[in-house]
């Protein structure tokens, strides 16, 4: 008879480009998320929870990476009898759904609408140190108005939610540029829409954070040795063409107004361009109106994300601390939201041009952020521990931890083998708990317990001396009746 083959054993990996995440990383992001929720709840959006699995076709042509399967999205096909089932797919953002969402209940919802949403996204993108394919984000959206004061109010609850999260006030800055001045520069070149080079020169410019001024020239012109020396073919413009977008990406100047002046030289007389700048100054005034100052929000050209996506106004939230990098260096943290205005994007269900503009958090790296800001808990604090000295009494722990659990007080009774007290202290410490509870016959006999803080008592073991541990206790024995009043005690302490 032959013998059964075995089965291999599924090997516990967690799949390319994702990761697990554990109970104080999990904690963190929760907290997160409500607290940004709090602020675009005040500013008057609604939640939406939309589906994480949209139709390939209302994804649309708006997908992040043309160069992996699949188009940079997780898609499948539905089977169907004839094998002509839509194709599925995992959102790669927040936004797309959003179209198809106010497409399909627009006549429902009120106008302008205002929501927010905040979950995971999944793209089929090549994994890399720190970027996952599966990640978090935090969008708001107005859909239904053309208003700056949309753009504006946007801006300034990006600079509160900052604040709100724990980034103070000069460790960030919200950049704002506009893309209809990039239209006006290149329509001041000669580039029209539909111009051969016209794209070329998009992507060019959404190098300048990388290569800087002479890198962009010389992509814009004859081309460029990169880091690894290759050499980049350029977009072939002369220098005289090539002016004009040097000039938008740094006209900064040390005010407002000197920067709307040098965008005024820069587009010329180009109708698109003196649209966009009128349309940076109103969001200019507005902000300051509300006491947003350039040290929150300031107008810059140089911001160029997703010049090929927005129609209109462009911001990014760039937080400005150094960190150091890998290699011990010094470095600026960087972006960590972007936005704008994107008016093109629900036409592709109604046939109707429907103004609209948000932003996304990337969630991931606002925590990195306030880690590197040590604004979050290295330790997260665990729960109370109700210790176990004699298996019979199962029920008398049980009526503990049910108080502390009836005051609010996070707790736990021991569920292990009570055999041995010194493995329960130790369970108690790799769960980073604060206080233990301990209840031997004696106590019982009493009417008392003994409370231990453990978060003094390793601070006391590792520097004090006798003498020290004497004036300090870190174990207190109470009536049993006030033990919900001691553990709260302690732990306002250890806060």
């Amino acid at each position: 008879m032959a013998k059964v083959k075995k089965q291999p054993r599924p090997k516990a990996i967690t799949p390319k480009g994702f990761r697990d995440y554990f109970g104080a990383e999990v904690t963190q992001r929760s907290e997160m998320l409500q607290a940004i929720a709090g602020v675009y709840h005040r500013y008057g959006f609604d939640a939406l929870e939309s589906s994480a699995v949209e139709t390939v076709e209302a994804l649309g042509k708006f997908l992040p990476d043309v160069d992996r399967p699949n188009e940079g999205v997780f898609a499948w096909q539905e089977a169907d009898e004839d094998g002509k089932g839509d194709w599925m797919a995992l959102r790669y953002d927040l936004t797309a759904p959003l179209a198809r969402v106010y497409a399909q209940h627009r006549n429902d919802l009120p106008t302008p609408y205002r929501r927010y949403a905040m979950g995971p996204v999944w793209r089929n993108e090549k994994p890399g140190p720190g970027r996952y394919r599966q990640f978090y984000q935090c969008d708001a959206d107005t859909v239904g108005t053309s208003s700056m004061a949309a753009d504006a109010e946007i801006c300034a609850m990006l600079a509160d939610t900052l604040e709100t999260v724990g980034i103070p006030r000069g460790d960030y800055l919200v950049r704002v540029n506009n893309r209809k001045v990039l239209n006006g520069v290149l329509e001041a070149m000669g580039l029209e829409e539909g111009a051969a080079s016209r794209d070329d020169v998009l992507r060019t410019i959404d190098k300048f954070d990388k290569v800087g001024e002479e890198g962009v020239r010389q992509l814009l012109t004859k081309g460029r040795l990169d880091a690894s020396g290759a050499y980049i073919d350029g977009v072939g413009l002369s220098d005289e063409q090539a002016a004009p977008v040097l000039a938008f990406l740094t006209s900064k100047a040390a005010d407002t107004a000197g920067t709307l002046d040098n965008l005024r030289a820069a587009v010329g007389d180009s109708k698109i361009g003196a649209e966009g700048i009128a349309e940076l100054e109103q969001i200019g005034a507005l902000l300051a109106a509300g006491g947003y100052g350039s040290d929150r929000i300031e107008i810059d050209p140089s911001v160029v994300r997703g010049l090929g996506y927005y129609t209109g106004p462009v911001f990014e939230a760039e937080l400005t601390f150094e960190i150091l990098d890998e290699k011990g260096r010094k470095r600026q943290f960087g972006s960590v939201a972007g936005g704008g205005r994107y008016d093109g994007l629900v036409k592709r269900f109604t046939g109707q041009e429907v103004p609209a503009v948000g932003v996304s958090i990337g969630v991931d790296r606002l925590l990195a952020a306030l880690r590197e800001k040590g604004r979050l808990a290295t330790q997260p604090k665990g729960p109370v521990v109700v210790t176990v000295m004699d298996r019979d009494r199962m029920a008398d722990y049980q009526a503990m931890v049910t108080e502390l659990r009836a005051a609010g007080i996070r707790a736990e009774v021991y569920l292990g083998n009570p055999k041995n007290f010194g493995n329960q202290l130790k369970y108690a410490d790799k769960r980073h708990s604060p206080v233990a509870v301990i209840e031997g016959g004696d106590e019982k006999e009493r009417g008392v317990v003994q409370i231990k803080d453990l978060i003094l008592g390793a601070k006391i073991a590792e520097s004090a001396t006798l003498e020290e541990w004497k004036e300090r206790p870190s174990q207190f024995e109470v009536p049993r009746e006030g033990l919900v009043a001691k553990v709260r005690d302690i732990l306002d302490s250890q806060d």
